[in-house]
């Protein structure tokens, strides 16, 4: 059955439309929400600590444009990292670099101290990246880069670092055994774990799972499973991800990765564009629908998915409520207004979509 979406606020994207700037995004921390957004020269962090209300607003300046790497916000708002091409950066409000970790370049060159020296080489344009997250207290950093470290010799491999926030002292490393193009971190409440989900394209989308206790970090792959991870839930027991191919979305235990429930797209309901002359003649397999890779726990109970990409020829994108409990699709969202995109989930039992312009986000609730 349908399920209306309830509009709690409109929140306006702090840039103005440019195709220089990232989508603006809600991030949900202890007790607030950040509405962030990266520029091709400023990230911008503003506190929502009411639905629709603003504090000040912070804006980092950004070390090297926005193609060349990743960033990342603390859980205070007060200070962000930038993982670049050849170094990972910690800078405060004021711009300040606080540190710097230097690695192996992505484009595997023999190595450049500022942007200016590449930024008109074609060859670090089109090259993989890592990413980096904070832990839940922000105390720390961890990060994927290309190995290895500046202090290091020879050529490594992709690594997995975890950095100490306050000064960048790299409290431990591993190898992730991956060839990345790019990757996410997805944090965990518990501040000594951290989910990292990689892409390598079309070869796959290895999944890995860190723990670090203060003196050793863990690092497990839960079976070298192609799955890419999209959310932990409010509680921090449990994983969802969807498989490479995108036809499966799956619970996982955070214990130990173990697989506890499944939904494959082919559970979901026909869409009734199909019942029309229009799309008569289309075969099964261009009619069959698949998982975004987007979605996550709306709370404890309830997953919120979309199938935005593979309804696109049929018509408005579709989002669905999904009973965790069963792994069944419960309900399909329909909202007052067309909403295009893909929903993301805060964990607090609201979810928000972005604007066709991306001027804007919706935020929203059942």
């Amino acid at each position: 059955m349908p399920q209306l979406a309830r509009l709690v606020t409109t929140l306006a994207a702090p840039l103005a439309f440019s195709g220089a700037d990232d989508a603006p995004r809600l991030e949900r921390r202890a007790g607030t929400r950040l509405l962030v957004q990266r520029g091709d020269t400023e990230l911008i962090v503003q506190h929502l600590d009411e639905p629709g209300a603003r504090a000040e607003t912070a804006r980092f300046p950004a070390p090297w444009p926005r193609r060349y790497g990743h960033c990342a916000v603390s859980p205070a708002g007060d200070l962000a990292v930038f993982a670049g091409l050849h170094a990972l950066q910690l800078l405060d409000r004021a711009g300040n670099v606080r540190w710097e970790v230097r690695h192996e370049c992505w484009a595997g060159c023999a190595g450049h101290e500022s942007f200016t020296e590449y930024a008109d080489e074609r060859d670090h344009r089109y090259v993989g990246s890592g990413s980096a997250g904070f832990s839940a207290d922000g105390a720390l950093v961890w990060a994927h880069v290309r190995g290895p470290l500046a202090v290091d010799r020879g050529r490594g491999a992709d690594q997995w670092l975890v950095v100490a926030a306050q000064d960048g002292t790299v409290l431990a490393r591993a190898a992730t055994q991956s060839a990345a193009a790019g990757s996410e971190h997805i944090g965990h409440p518990d501040p000594g774990q951290m989910g990292l989900t990689i892409g390598e394209g079309q070869d796959g989308a290895p999944l890995r799972w860190g723990r670090w206790n203060g003196h050793t970090l863990a690092v497990d792959s839960f079976g070298d499973e192609d799955r890419v991870l999209l959310s932990v839930s409010p509680s921090g027991e449990r994983l969802l991800t969807v498989t490479h191919d995108q036809d499966t979305v799956a619970l996982h235990r955070v214990a130990d990765g173990t697989v506890e429930a499944e939904l494959s797209a082919t559970a979901l309901p026909p869409r009734p564009a199909l019942e029309t002359e229009e799309f008569a003649s289309f075969q099964d397999d261009e009619a069959e629908a698949f998982f975004d890779y987007e979605g996550g726990f709306l709370d404890e109970d309830t997953l919120v998915v979309g199938t935005v990409e593979s309804d696109e020829e049929f018509g408005t994108g579709r989002h669905w409520l999904v009973d965790a409990a069963r792994m069944r699709p419960t309900d399909r969202l329909v909202y007052p207004f067309e909403v295009p995109g893909m929903p993301r989930a805060l964990g607090d039992g609201t979810w928000y979509t972005t604007s066709a312009t991306e001027k804007a986000l919706h935020l929203w609730t059942t």
